[in-house]
């Protein structure tokens, strides 16, 4: 596809050839992709033209440095903590018998882990999740329409609020003038997790927005379809669209319902953190989001599979909230 072709389609709707469409919770692979593509770079691409002293440099390679390094670290102390715990608690080891099924829950049939029974409390909170993943955006409802309104509010408490359709709504990250038309499979819920990012973690959310760690692509992936696409991406990885999460992710993240109810909002705020070290570390451009997409479900989910983690707090990655 030429990049001219790409980048027409992405300003009207229409990402990888199909048009945008609702969600619909009977089917979990209604959008089976992010919503960024991967294909050549675009020639037309905005480049910098500021000129920044050696002193800017250093410091942005600095940041750099930090970032990639603290995701190397994390990822090490997952790989060090799942060979210790093979060797430890391994499925032919008497303590594996005896401690590692009542954590995870019985093996049935297909090789899916049976999850251990929730308590009354987790059966309400994982229902409300389920609502909330089953309510599509529609920008015709007043309610919707206020989200993206306080939405932009946070983002940009001294901006006045532009109309719900205007190019102002680019400079967030959406795709078009009308952010109404980005949200496909993402669902109403994507919005409240951006809003909760904006209003929990405000330094994260604006360091996000803004772009400011480390040394950027000239073609950077736009924050809020990105939002979009990770709100997606762990309600599959979490198996919130089956009765009952069988994934050894689900089933330690079922566990967190029991302390956080809003459990599935904060680890959004990680996995978007995540996402960004991920991208600055592979120093990453627009069509290699997909892959960064990918590598950071990987690294979510071998936090999650960690021994000593019970809470949202104990993931390694929660600490780039507070970088």
């Amino acid at each position: 596809m030429a990049s001219a072709t790409l980048r027409r389609r992405l300003h009207h709707g229409d990402v990888d050839g199909r048009k945008y469409e609702r969600y619909d919770a009977t089917d979990s692979d209604t959008l089976s992709e992010p919503l960024l593509g991967n294909s050549s770079t675009d020639n037309s691409r905005d480049g910098y033209n500021e000129e920044r002293t050696l002193e800017d440099i250093w410091e942005e390679e600095r940041k750099r440095q930090q970032v990639h390094w603290t995701l190397i670290f994390s990822q090490l102390i997952a790989q060090w903590a799942q060979w210790i715990a093979k060797i430890v608690f391994g499925s032919g080891s008497l303590f594996g018998r005896f401690l590692f099924l009542p954590t995870f829950g019985q093996t049935g049939a297909g090789g899916r882990l049976l999850p251990p029974p929730l308590s009354m409390l987790q059966e309400e909170r994982l229902r409300n999740i389920k609502r909330r993943i089953e309510i599509p955006f529609d920008g015709s409802r007043m309610e919707h329409q206020d989200a993206l309104r306080q939405l932009w509010r946070l983002a940009y408490p001294q901006r006045e609020l532009p109309p719900l359709k205007s190019e102002l709504w680019k400079e967030m990250g959406w795709q078009g003038t009308d952010p109404s038309t980005d949200f496909r499979g993402g669902g109403y819920i994507s919005l409240e997790n951006l809003i909760f990012f904006a209003k929990t973690y405000p330094e994260s959310f604006q360091r996000l927005l803004h772009k400011q760690d480390g040394t950027r692509a000239e073609w950077e992936y736009p924050f809020a379809v990105a939002g979009i696409n990770i709100s997606f991406m762990l309600a599959q990885m979490l198996d919130l669209q089956s009765g009952k999460p069988s994934t050894v992710a689900g089933i330690r993240f079922m566990a967190f319902l029991e302390e956080d109810e809003m459990a599935f909002d904060n680890l959004y705020c990680i996995a978007f953190q995540m996402m960004d070290a991920q991208w600055l570390a592979k120093r990453a451009s627009y069509m290699e989001f997909n892959d960064v997409l990918k590598s950071t479900r990987a690294q979510l989910e071998r936090e999650l599979a960690l021994d000593d983690v019970s809470s949202i707090r104990d993931l390694p990655a929660f600490n780039l909230l507070y970088k």
